[in-house]
């Protein structure tokens, strides 16, 4: 599995919106600054982000973007399908909409179960876990085993 920089972008733009949500509205151009992404390409995400009804804007020289939920309700799982997708996808297409035959038969199982553990983690963490620095247990226990840090 690849998390692309979208992806990465998306979910650092919606953190940095829940540490922010007491403030108001926060605008793109500070998100950007903050969280050192581009500001063009940031634009075209919180507009993603909107569309798939995870913030809200408001124009204006108060206005700018917010939570549509709070931080609680919406999982990093959430803001990946909404910028990107499908979380685990096979030559573009979700594991069970594929077909193997002969040997290769096996493989389908292993993209399935790929797909509900990556799932299980990204869907188990919210951004209200991010923002508290309080991720859950099992994802802190894979997250402090040595073998996880090491690039084979």
């Amino acid at each position: 599995m690849r998390i692309s920089a979208r992806a990465d972008y998306a979910v650092r733009a919606v953190l940095e919106l829940a540490v922010r949500q007491e403030s108001g509205p926060v605008k793109a151009e500070v998100i950007a600054t903050v969280q050192e992404i581009p500001h063009k390409f940031l634009e075209g995400i919180l507009g993603d982000l909107r569309r798939g009804g995870l913030v809200t804007s408001r124009r204006g020289g108060s206005g700018g973007y917010q939570l549509a939920h709070a931080p609680a309700e919406i999982t990093v799982a959430d803001v990946i399908r909404t910028v990107d997708g499908p979380i685990v996808s096979v030559r573009g297409e979700r594991p069970t909409g594929l077909t193997y035959t002969g040997s290769a038969e096996p493989l389908l199982p292993l993209w399935i179960a790929l797909r509900a553990n990556v799932r299980r983690i990204l869907e188990g963490v919210t951004i209200a876990d991010l923002a508290a620095d309080a991720l859950p247990d099992p994802v802190k226990e894979l997250a402090a085993e040595p073998a996880a840090w090491e690039n084979p």
